[in-house]
């Protein structure tokens, strides 16, 4: 996106230190070592950075014009703009694009799902729509930003994934986006240690139709607690699995029935189906035909690390460890020991669930005992998952129990064969591709 003088200090309202003496355009760069010829750096603060520092470098990189929340102004400069602050700044300019281009815009959150259901409703909304998303899982502030800048002219549609780390965050990106249609997947447990609570997680979730234009639609999984918090007064739509009759589900797909239709997914698991039913309810909303919404569920497929098969030598693994909560992890075990023969399941530790953290996971050990076979192995790695492991271990199922996964790879190598099928489910900070590594070294 390029942006004209005028453009630059009409949505930021940025006090000039230095004009330009002739008319040109000017990209967007916040990062000094990407920066092209040209470019105007906005330079981001954090915690733990600061970019103004680096104004100097961004000049030398060849940049010709800055933002600053000082007064520094360098003579190669081509243009100077002082703000009070450079990430409310983008924002601005994020909102100035989106707004410039117009296109129906679809702001999605929720505690599991959302990443797996923007890539759904990608799915669908690109057999009609010229339609662009949130790359990967990038749905901070920062990330929206990049996610509308690098809009095309000519989209259509943009979905925005928003996540967040507390209170306020989501209502800061929707109050920018102004979303025609809002999303929640579900609110559930994951970030309750940082939350608080499970009504903050709701409310926190529930933010996502602030910025939601009085005539848009809220679409959510339909729970009391998303009902009890949400405030908007416009058209809502609410779905769940109990509107669904699955009539087919093998590995790899699934056949269901949802409002008379039916739909077909070329992934498992009950939970996909729900993920999916935003997008049906949204494509209708948008004028897409029966048909259209078909081929989009079926063109769907999952991202890294979201049920990933992956063939290692002779053994097979299905790579889910993207994250985990409690919810997410029933679900996809669920899933995983219903379809598949020999499994072999490998939990890891979940985080962020607060003082309740040892609780939450003796809870999904109690569920996993309850839907699995005998014939289920369970293995675990670290402290907290050693507690799921215990639980099954009261309920009669044999667990092995490890601490890193540098053990649990070499027990794999050396006790288990190609008729078994692996599992991996743990929230990201347990890095079980390290697992995947180490099998495929052979272990050393």
């Amino acid at each position: 996106m390029m942006f004209s003088k005028e453009e630059l200090i009409g949505a930021t309202g940025a006090e000039v230190l230095k004009d330009c003496v002739f008319e040109r355009k000017f990209d967007i760069s916040t990062d000094t070592r990407t920066i092209k010829k040209d470019d105007i750096y906005l330079p981001l603060k954090g915690e733990t950075f600061d970019g103004e520092k680096f104004i100097d470098k961004a000049m030398e990189a060849g940049a010709k014009a800055y933002f600053t929340t000082k007064d520094l102004v360098f003579d190669s400069a081509d243009l100077v703009l002082k703000v009070n602050d450079t990430k409310e700044a983008y924002l601005k300019l994020a909102n100035f694009y989106r707004r410039k281009l117009n296109p129906i815009v679809i702001g999605v959150t929720g505690s599991s799902g959302k990443t797996t259901t923007k890539e759904i409703l990608y799915s669908v909304m690109s057999q009609k729509f010229k339609t662009q998303k949130t790359f990967s899982n990038h749905n901070n502030e920062i990330g929206f930003c990049q996610t509308v800048m690098a809009m095309n002219k000519d989209t259509q549609v943009l979905i925005v994934e928003a996540g967040m780390r507390g209170l306020g965050e989501i209502e800061l990106i929707s109050k920018y986006l102004e979303p025609d249609f809002a999303v929640i997947t579900n609110s559930g447990s994951a970030h309750v240690g940082r939350l608080g609570s499970l009504d903050n997680i709701a409310i926190a979730k529930c933010e996502i139709a602030s910025g939601l234009k009085s005539n848009g639609v809220f679409v959510a999984k339909n729970q009391d607690i998303i009902k009890k918090h949400i405030n908007f007064s416009g058209e809502k739509i609410y779905y769940s699995l109990n509107d669904v009759e699955i009539i087919e589900k093998s590995q790899s797909y699934t056949k269901f029935v949802y409002k008379n239709e039916i739909y077909e997914l070329n992934v498992e698991g009950d939970y996909n189906v729900e993920n999916s039913l935003a997008s049906i309810e949204i494509g209708f909303k948008l004028g897409m035909e029966v048909n259209e919404i078909k081929a989009g569920l079926l063109a769907y497929k999952p991202i890294e690390k979201r049920w990933e098969v992956q063939e290692i030598g002779h053994f097979k693994f299905i790579n889910d460890s993207y994250n985990a909560n409690p919810e997410s992890m029933k679900a996809s075990v669920k899933t995983f020991v219903e379809l598949y023969k020999n499994p072999v399941v490998i939990l890891g530790n979940m985080g962020e669930l607060g003082e309740n953290e040892i609780l939450y996971h003796r809870e999904v050990g109690k569920f996993l005992s309850e839907i699995s076979d005998k014939n289920v192995k369970f293995l675990t790695v670290g402290d907290l998952a050693k507690e799921i492991g215990k639980e099954l271990n009261s309920h009669g199922f044999e667990v092995h129990k490890f601490a890193s996964n540098h053990e649990v790879s070499c027990y794999i190598v050396e006790n288990l064969n190609d008729s078994y099928t692996i599992f991996l489910k743990a929230s990201r900070s347990m890095k079980f591709e390290e697992i995947l590594e180490n099998v495929k070294r052979g272990i050393n």
